[in-house]
């Protein structure tokens, strides 16, 4: 069932923003999330073993990322430059584009939208699963993790107030869609309003408590509200 809450937020929104892990693909979908995170953490533990022992039990890359820029800023680009190779390389096996996103993106751009993608990920790896799949004539622009600054990665509104820029839209005319609570309040934050895209059945109360203006379950449901 589509809600009136969910096509209201499409049509008022200027532009629409779609977060890249999870509405658009599964980025770890064919190389594990904790594969790469041990892989990363074992770069700290040559140089940092206190660090390594924090990052213990770690399965999140991003979340390393994170930890090592507050912990040791000095091996964060080392950490980093260290991921954006795992994640083109797992995007690289990701397999097919998120069930209904094909759809969603074919919708937005037909209603007249402009179409942004925003990401923790990095942009060469987004860039490179769009490409290769083929959708990249659907985006407008792609703004990705912001190198050596982890600290702007959603909740920070950095990469949603950046592509308002580059769309020359105002951020309150931008509409985010996402599958987790830190884009609801990048969303928030930036002044815009969310989508929150529940992928998984524990994030309809999660998402719908961070204050999602509509919620959905399939991203199929975008195409059917702005029919």
């Amino acid at each position: 069932m589509i809600s009136d809450r969910l096509t209201k937020t499409l049509v008022a929104a200027e532009a629409v923003l779609f977060d890249f892990d999870g509405p658009l693909c599964h980025v770890f979908g064919g190389v594990p999330a904790p594969e790469v995170a041990v892989g990363l953490s074992r770069l700290v533990a040559e140089s940092d073993p206190e660090l390594w022992a924090k990052l213990e039990g770690i399965s999140d890359p991003l979340e390393v990322l994170s930890m090592t820029y507050d912990f040791n800023r000095s091996l964060s680009d080392k950490v980093e430059t260290a991921l954006i190779a795992a994640e083109i390389e797992a995007v690289d096996a990701a397999g097919e584009p998120t069930s209904g996103a094909v759809e969603a993106l074919t919708a937005v751009r037909e209603f007249g939208r402009r179409i942004g993608v925003v990401t923790n990920n990095s942009v060469e790896c987004a860039r490179r699963y769009l490409d290769r799949h083929e959708l990249s004539d659907f985006v407008d622009v792609v703004v990705g993790r912001t190198p050596h600054r982890p600290d702007l990665m959603k909740p920070s509104p950095h990469a949603l107030l950046r592509a308002a820029e580059v769309l020359d839209v105002s951020p309150e005319g931008c509409v985010l869609i996402g599958d987790s609570v830190t884009d609801v309040q990048a969303a928030h934050a930036a002044g815009g309003t969310a989508i929150g895209y529940a992928n998984k059945p524990r994030k309809l109360r999660t998402l719908a408590e961070a204050g999602a203006e509509a919620i959905m379950e399939d991203m199929a449901t975008i195409a059917g509200a702005l029919s």
